[in-house]
């Protein structure tokens, strides 16, 4: 026990210095060179070093207590700004996420509606045209065919399903709940614990990554507009913050396609092990009849 303990504590301990102390502290020294050099200052470094021998030539610099309790005092600010940080990671991961019901995302979610519709009819039209093409024997058969998957390639950028949500994100997410019922008539979101349960560990571990990388994506663009804020006083933050947000959205996207991807092979994959272990017959590959029976016995209906 003790040293599954110590264990534990060391963890712990490497993750409170990974996710809250390093970052809070690299912020709170971006801070502090922000607010002495300011804007008419921006590149005087020569200023930021005077301020720092300043500091060190005063009384309580040579104080052992004092220059424990100040170390105290930026560690524990350190860790209060990576706390900030996170709960903002969370509340923009819940943005990303986020249903259209206030006026707002619903007038973000009709934008997008319009942008994919406008797509897939193109697709459509393109398609159409690359079937008549291919039925005549034309010349351009397989120019116009490409040109249907370029279209069906835009249209799935958009989303790979009707858009139900303000921001690409939650579309990619819980797109693999529209697409699995759609194939097998079979409720992703009602069977997940079941399919959790009989998937392998590393199966689960690989699903655990992919989520966990979301919301440290979100936690970097927090990180990436904190920076930004920085820039009222110092505007050379802006470029480091701007950078940041551009990394955190873009392995948001990333991780949302992997998590997508992984959760419909999960149902793809194990689907007919879940009909399998609820008692409903299923020879061969999982079809829409079997998954509707399974979803309908899952629901458990009066």
């Amino acid at each position: 026990m003790s040293a599954f303990l110590n264990a534990l504590g060391g963890r712990l301990a490497e993750r409170w210095l990974a996710l809250l102390a390093i970052p809070g502290l690299v912020y709170l020294v971006s801070l502090a060179t922000a607010v002495t050099l300011g804007q008419s200052h921006w590149r005087d470094f020569g200023r930021l070093r005077t301020r720092l021998d300043s500091l060190a030539t005063t009384h309580g610099s040579h104080s052992t207590g004092a220059l424990a309790v100040a170390a105290v005092a930026v560690l524990a600010g350190a860790a209060m700004t990576g706390t900030v940080a996170q709960v903002a990671g969370a509340l923009i991961e819940k943005v990303w996420l986020v249903d259209a019901r206030g006026p707002l995302t619903r007038r973000l979610s009709e934008r997008r509606v319009r942008r994919w519709r406008a797509a897939d009819a193109e697709y459509r039209a393109a398609l159409v045209a690359a079937g008549r093409a291919r039925i005549v024997g034309t010349a351009d058969a397989a120019a116009l065919t490409e040109q249907a998957e370029l279209r069906y390639a835009v249209r799935n950028r958009i989303s790979l399903v009707p858009p139900r949500h303000p921001f690409w994100t939650g579309d990619r997410i819980t797109s693999p709940d529209r697409r699995v019922w759609r194939a097998y008539r079979l409720d992703l979101t009602l069977c997940w614990p079941h399919m959790w349960l009989l998937a392998p560990d590393t199966t689960r571990t690989e699903l655990t990554t992919a989520r966990t990388a979301l919301s440290a994506a979100a936690r970097l663009t927090a990180w990436g507009l904190a920076y930004v804020l920085l820039s009222a006083w110092w505007w050379p933050a802006a470029v480091v913050g701007a950078a940041t947000v551009a990394t955190g959205v873009t392995r948001g996207r990333t991780a949302a396609t992997s998590f997508a991807e992984l959760a419909e092979a999960l149902a793809d994959l194990h689907g007919r092990d879940l009909a399998v272990a609820v008692g409903v017959e299923c020879e061969g590959r999982l079809t829409a009849t079997v998954g509707e029976r399974v979803t309908r016995l899952l629901s458990k209906p009066d």
